[in-house]
C-alpha cells in the first residue's frame, strides 16, 4: 500500500520536526525529572543508583524508545494511530491488539492522579506569588500547610474545608482539555514550543541560585555529595534495579503508550532515529543536570541529612518551601520553581490524554468533541477517586506504584517481545532507517530481541519473589508483602478494584474496535502491506 494512499481517520500530523521532538521531550520532562528522580536516587543508594540507572538508559531506555518510534510510524503509515492498531500491525495479528490495553490504561490512570499533583504545583505557585507560603524556617508549618492543602489527614477533606484545591484542579483540568481539543499540531505542539524554553529558563535561574548559596552550615559541595555519593549495598536489592528501570521508563515515557502514538503521526521521510535520540538527550539534561543538581542538594544545604527521610512529595512540597524561606529572594525562586513544575506537568499530562483520544476517534469514529467528553468523564471519575481518598495519599500512591511503575515495566516487556519476535529486527532496522541521518548500531537490534526481554524478565521475577509475598527474616520478624498490604488496607484494595474496572472497560472497547476494523477490512489491508 503506497503511503500517500493511506487516509488516516484522524487527519492529524505534526507541523514540524522540532515540534514533534519538543512534544516527545515535553512528554518525558515532567515531575518525574525534578521530584521523582532525586527522591528515587536518595532512597536507593545515592550515587550507586546511577549505575543501574545508566545501564537501564543504555540497555532499555534508548533501544525501546527507538523501537516505539519505529513501530508507531510503521503503523501510522498504514492508517493506524492508536495503540490497539499499532500493536495489531506490529504484532502481525489482530489478536495482538489485546495487549495494548496496558498502553491505554497506563496513560489514562496516570493522568487521573497526575492532574491532581499538577494542581498542587499551580496552587503553590499562586501562594508564592501572594507571599502566603513564606512561613519562615519552620518545617512543621510547611508540613501542616501541605497536609491541609491536599487533605492528607482526612478522606474527603477538600470537599469540605479544603475546597481551595478544587478550584486549582478545575483550572488545570480545563486547561489540559482546551489544549488537547485543539489537536496535535495546534494544541500539543504549539504549547510545547512555548513551554519547553520557558522551563529551561526557570530551571536555570533556580539552579544558579542553588549553586551560589553560601553562609550556611553545609556547603553546596556537601549537598551535591549527599545526592551523588554511592551506597553500593543498595545494588544487591532487586528493588533498586526495578526502581532504576521504572524511573527510566517513567522519565522517557517508554512503556506509556505515548511514543507509539506520537510517532504514528510521522511520515516515512521523517527521521525517527535522530528524533528519538534527541528527545532522550533533552530529557536526561532536565533530569540529571537540572533535577539532580537542584532538588536534593538544595534541601540538604538547609535541612541536612534528614531530607533522605522525605518521600517524593515531602521533598518537593515540604522540604523545598522550607529551603526557599531561608534563601535570599526565596519568594521569587519559589514562584519560578513551582511555575516551572506546573509547565513541566502540563506537557506530560497532555501526552497522556492523546493516546486515549486517538483510540476513541479511531476505534469508534468519534469526533474530537465526543472523544474529549468521554475521556474527560473517565478522567474526572478517576481524579475524584484520588481526591476523595486523600488520607495519607494512599489512593494516589497505589495508582502511582502499580500503574506508574509496575505496569509500565510490564508494557515495556510486551513491546520488546512484539518488536523483537513478531515485528522482527530485520523489518525494524529497515523501517527505522527510512529518512534517517544516523544509523542504529546493528547490535541494538539483537539487544532488543534477546537482551532487553531477558533483562526485564529477570528483574520482574526477582521483584515478584522478593516483594509480593510475606517474608520472614532470621529473627522471625515477618515483613508483609504487597499482596497482604493491599488486603489489609481498604483504600489500597479499592484502588486496585478501580484500576481493574478501568482495565476491563478498556479491554471490552478494544475488542469492539477490533471487530469494527476487521469488518472494514483495515486489518487485512495493513497486515498484507509489508
Amino acid at each position: 500500500m503506497a503511503e500517500d494512499a493511506v487516509k488516516k481517520p484522524s487527519g492529524e500530523q505534526w507541523g514540524s520536526r522540532i515540534g514533534v521532538i519538543l512534544a516527545v521531550a515535553g512528554s518525558a520532562v515532567g515531575l518525574g525529572n525534578f521530584l521523582r528522580f532525586p527522591g528515587q536516587a536518595a532512597q536507593n543508594g545515592g550515587g550507586a543508583f546511577m549505575l543501574p540507572y545508566f545501564i537501564s538508559l543504555l540497555v532499555l531506555g534508548i533501544p525501546l524508545c527507538w523501537a516505539e518510534w519505529t513501530m508507531g510510524r510503521f503503523a501510522g503509515t498504514r492508517g493506524f494511530n492508536s495503540a490497539p492498531g499499532v500493536f495489531a500491525v506490529s504484532g502481525r495479528s489482530p489478536k495482538a491488539r489485546y495487549f495494548s490495553v496496558f498502553a491505554l490504561l497506563i496513560p489514562l490512570v496516570i493522568y487521573m492522579y497526575y492532574i491532581v499533583i499538577e494542581a498542587w504545583c499551580l496552587g503553590y505557585a499562586f501562594h508564592y506569588a501572594k507571599g502566603t507560603l513564606m512561613l519562615g524556617a519552620d518545617a512543621e508549618k510547611y508540613t501542616a500547610f501541605f497536609d491541609g492543602f491536599v487533605g492528607a489527614k482526612e478522606n474527603g477533606w477538600i470537599f469540605g474545608e479544603g475546597k481551595q484545591l478544587l478550584l486549582f484542579i478545575a483550572i488545570t483540568f480545563v486547561f489540559n482539555f482546551v489544549l488537547i481539543y485543539r489537536g496535535v499540531a495546534n494544541g500539543i505542539e504549539a504549547f510545547c514550543k512555548f513551554a519547553m524554553p520557558v522551563m529551561v529558563i526557570c530551571a536555570l535561574c533556580v539552579l544558579v541560585r542553588v549553586l551560589t548559596l553560601d553562609g550556611q552550615e553545609r556547603s553546596v559541595s556537601q549537598g551535591l555529595g549527599f545526592m551523588w555519593n554511592p551506597d553500593y549495598s543498595a545494588l544487591k536489592d532487586p528493588k533498586t534495579w526495578l526502581a532504576a528501570s521504572g524511573q527510566i521508563f517513567f522519565s522517557l515515557s517508554v512503556g506509556f503508550g505515548v511514543i507509539i502514538n506520537y510517532a504514528s503521526y510521522l511520515s516515512k521521510k521523517d527521521d525517527v532515529v535522530l528524533s528519538g535520540l534527541t528527545a532522550c538527550g533533552m530529557n536526561e539534561f532536565f533530569e540529571v543536570c537540572l533535577g539532580g543538581l537542584i532538588t536534593l542538594p538544595a534541601a540538604f544545604i538547609f535541612l541536612g541529612a534528614s531530607v533522605a527521610t522525605f518521600g517524593t512529595f515531602g521533598l518537593g512540597f515540604n522540604a523545598l518551601p522550607n529551603v526557599f524561606a531561608q534563601m535570599p529572594a526565596g519568594q521569587l525562586f519559589g514562584f519560578l520553581w513551582f511555575g516551572m513544575l506546573f509547565l513541566a506537568a502540563i506537557t506530560s499530562s497532555l501526552s497522556m490524554l492523546q493516546p486515549v483520544i486517538a483510540f476513541f476517534e479511531e476505534g469508534f469514529g468519534m469526533n474530537r468533541t465526543g472523544s474529549s467528553l468521554l475521556l474527560g468523564t473517565l478522567a474526572l471519575l478517576g481524579s475524584s477517586f484520588v481526591v476523595y481518598f486523600s488520607e495519607g495519599l494512599k489512593a494516589l500512591d497505589t495508582f502511582d506504584f502499580w500503574v506508574g511503575t509496575f505496569l509500565i515495566f510490564v508494557l515495556a516487556m510486551i513491546q520488546s517481545i512484539i518488536y523483537g519476535w513478531f515485528f522482527g529486527i530485520e523489518r525494524g532496522e529497515r523501517e527505522a532507517h527510512h529518512g534517517a541521518y544516523l544509523r542504529i548500531p546493528r547490535f541494538v537490534q539483537y539487544m532488543l530481541k534477546y537482551v532487553v526481554p531477558l533483562y526485564l524478565g529477570v528483574i520482574f521475577v526477582m521483584f515478584c519473589l522478593n516483594n509480593l509475598r510475606d517474608s520472614v527474616d532470621e529473627a522471625g520478624v515477618v515483613t508483609e508483602g504487597y499482596v497482604t498490604k493491599i488486603k489489609n488496607d481498604p483504600i489500597a484494595f479499592n484502588s486496585m478494584i478501580f484500576i481493574g474496572g478501568v482495565a476491563a472497560l478498556l479491554l471490552v472497547m478494544v475488542h469492539i474496535a477490533g471487530v469494527r476494523w476487521a469488518k472494514e477490512g483495515r486489518f487485512e489491508a495493513a497486515l498484507n502491506d509489508n
